[in-house]
């Protein structure tokens, strides 16, 4: 423990909540370094941490700075990751020994921010969509770290779904397989990130933060580790045309192979090009679906607070 605590660096604030039990929420820092250009990467980051403060709960972002596991980062150090952008090391699981060791910066995925949380002794992540099977990953092997997290890592991870440039059924069908229980909040269907629906069924349908918080510390009493997935919807009003979207990621899918663009470079690149060939909307509806993400993870963590010290 001792030679943890000399690598992992926690906010008093983030620190003082866990260890008196309020509710805090993780959030990750890849959406800030390489989901959006700067200065608009830096506004949401600081949006998303109002919106939970607003509902009660303590925003703690998550990221790597000159090596230290940084939980709880300052307003000054969200502005730097902003402006350093895409020269931030993308860092998951893989990553974050040889990132600590040189003593680096790393942006936090979906898995390290996972595994971050967990350390610090934070059990719900709010971040817009969770990485899955690639398309064509029959051939590829090209699966997101973030599913393998999932299996084995005890944090909720609150997200607008798979992302759509993803097999969304392969993805379902690999949670499944390593006993991650997916569940949709007010709705039976895995919604498809930029829209509501997918066709593909959730396993469970839970209607309030209360009902997904109790199932959640039940499925950890039982000594069941391992994440769960929350599903949020992108509301109605920010959703986006399922064909348009649809047309734009296979045109964007035929970009990148031409390009020869893999590995951790493919979900940047396919999100940018969406960007690009949407005019923006598609980046105004991932702002928008993060904002309502970052609500509904305050109030589960709130609502497991308040059920574990009731």
């Amino acid at each position: 423990m001792l030679a943890l605590e000399k690598h992992l660096q926690v906010s008093d604030e983030v620190r003082d909540a866990i260890a008196s039990g309020k509710p805090v929420v993780a959030l990750e820092s890849t959406i800030i370094s390489h989901g959006m250009p700067y200065p608009k990467n830096v506004e949401t980051a600081l949006n998303v941490e109002r919106i939970i403060r607003d509902k009660g709960a303590i925003p703690a972002t998550i990221a790597i700075l000159q090596g230290q596991l940084v939980v709880g980062l300052s307003h000054q150090q969200i502005e730097y990751l902003g402006k350093a952008g895409q020269s931030v090391n993308k860092t998951s699981r893989r990553d974050i020994p040889f990132i600590v060791a040189a003593k680096k910066d790393g942006a936090t995925t979906v898995a390290s921010t996972m595994i971050l949380a967990q350390m610090a002794g934070i059990k719900v992540f709010a971040t817009g969509g969770i990485g899955g099977v690639h398309r064509n990953a029959e051939t590829t092997m090209d699966i997101s770290a973030d599913l393998q997290e999932l299996a084995k890592t005890s944090v909720a991870v609150v997200c607008a779904g798979v992302k759509s440039i993803l097999d969304i059924g392969l993805t379902l069908e690999y949670l499944e397989t390593h006993g991650v229980p997916t569940i949709g909040f007010q709705s039976d269907q895995m919604p498809a990130f930029y829209t509501r629906e997918s066709g593909f069924k959730i396993d469970y349908k839970l209607d309030s933060a209360k009902e997904i918080a109790d199932s959640i510390i039940t499925k950890w009493q039982l000594g069941l580790e391992g994440g769960v997935v929350v599903t949020n919807a992108i509301p109605l009003q920010h959703s986006m045309d399922a064909a348009v979207i649809g047309k734009t990621i296979d045109q964007a899918l035929i970009d990148m192979q031409q390009q020869g663009v893999f590995g951790k470079q493919s979900t940047p690149f396919l999100l940018a090009r969406i960007a690009e060939v949407t005019a923006g909307k598609s980046l105004q509806a991932n702002i928008e679906l993060v904002y309502n993400n970052a609500a509904l993870g305050a109030q589960i963590a709130i609502e497991m607070s308040e059920l574990q010290h009731s």
